[in-house]
């Protein structure tokens, strides 16, 4: 079997993973690789914001303080990890759809709730002056995405993603001023 590319193919709008790459931090780049990596394993036919919010807990310390209380972060890892072994949630024979645009399917290929999460996670780097996306960049356009997957799984967590995003707010805004 030939090794699976997880590239977005010409067709899907928004940046391609080139220049998606040259907006991130190292660490982060090495996030999306494992969400990538997650989606295609598990069979999926979409990288969604679930993937990209199980890859960021996994490996970004500083997401995981700002969801604060460790057992919501473990209670958020379980219904993922779940959820990637057949369980739990299942959304693998669906597609997280914005309902904006038409929706290409196959390995590699980003939700377009995904794919706008990275993009407001763009702009908000760019906002911030602070160069490439970070971590905490992605988080806060996860959270800030009515409906989508990882929004879901936040709630279900008992994560509810309007406090988070105000805890966010007011920590930055405590650290710049």
């Amino acid at each position: 079997m030939p090794p699976t590319q997880c590239r977005q193919p010409a067709t899907v709008p928004g940046p391609h993973r080139s220049d998606l790459d040259a907006e991130l931090t190292d660490d982060l780049t090495s996030m999306v690789a494992a969400a990538r990596r997650r989606a295609v394993r598990d069979g999926d036919r979409q990288i969604d914001t679930a993937h990209l919010l199980h890859a960021l807990l996994e490996s970004d310390p500083e997401v995981r303080a700002a969801i604060g209380d460790r057992r919501k972060v473990a209670r958020l890892l379980g219904y993922l990890v779940q959820r990637s072994i057949g369980y739990g949630l299942r959304w693998q024979d669906s597609v997280e759809d914005s309902g904006a645009v038409p929706v290409p399917l196959g390995p590699g290929v980003w939700s377009p709730a995904a794919a706008e999460v990275m993009a407001a996670a763009r702009r908000r780097a760019r906002r911030g002056r602070h160069g490439a996306a970070r971590g905490m960049d992605v988080l806060v356009a996860v959270a800030a995405a009515p409906g989508s997957r990882a929004v879901e799984v936040l709630r279900r967590a008992g994560v509810d993603p309007a406090v988070l995003l105000g805890r966010i707010a007011l920590t930055e805004y405590v650290t710049r001023n």
